[in-house]
């Protein structure tokens, strides 16, 4: 899905802590950017496990075959799981872990993701900082975002979701000027994102939990 969300809007979703945005059904609707939520409503279909709208309207399945037991298992113990909005969800999560770690914003990536990856984060931070060098990255587009496994352990429930995008990364030092990169020529990235939350619990937010290269 091309999830592109302007500045100001990952701001407000920061302070949100992404209240609800991944998966929950309910009080929270406007956590989706009206449009999906007209993709959604135009192609008529459930959104179900099995069946459920793409962003181009399109009836696919986001995720692998191996992952469905899982998110059935995620859905039988929180009902008001729902996949299409995991995965908007997940997408505008991956926007703003990656524009937080770029800026250095340790305080919005400790809402965002579990303990152990922050401390991992923080470190490379404070390396890029040592080093006299300042991220001026862009995330250009997601390709794809899908999911590509789920599991129930007890309450804790985690979902790893493989991102496709085109990333524009340049690096420069404290006066501005180019160390690495450029922002004409985009990459392409494959992610691993792992989400974890405890089902049932009164924190609606999934926090990342791991990544790894796809």
């Amino acid at each position: 899905m091309f999830y592109v969300v302007l500045l100001a809007m990952v701001a407000a979703f920061l302070a949100l802590r992404l209240y609800s945005v991944l998966g929950k059904r309910g009080g929270h609707e406007q956590s989706l950017p009206r449009a999906a939520e007209e993709r959604v409503a135009a192609v008529g279909q459930p959104r179900t496990v099995e069946n459920v709208p793409d962003v181009r309207g399109a009836t696919v399945r986001p995720f692998d075959s191996g992952a469905e037991s899982g998110l059935r298992a995620v859905a039988a113990a929180e009902p008001g799981f729902d996949v299409t909005r995991f995965i908007d969800g997940s997408q505008a999560a991956y926007r703003m872990i990656l524009e937080a770690f770029w800026r250095g914003d340790e305080d919005a990536l400790a809402d965002l993701v579990v303990p152990d990856v922050r401390e991992a984060f923080v470190e490379a931070i404070q390396a890029r900082r040592d080093a006299g060098h300042v991220l001026d990255n862009r995330l250009v587009t997601i390709e794809r975002a899908s999911i590509v496994s789920a599991s129930v352990d007890g309450r804790a429930a985690q979902i790893a979701v493989r991102f496709d995008a085109d990333i524009a990364a340049v690096t420069r030092d404290t006066d501005g000027n180019v160390v690495a990169g450029s922002l004409s020529d985009a990459v392409q990235t494959h992610d691993l994102w792992t989400f974890t939350r405890t089902l049932k619990s009164t924190d609606p937010n999934w926090m990342l939990a791991d990544t790894d290269e796809a």
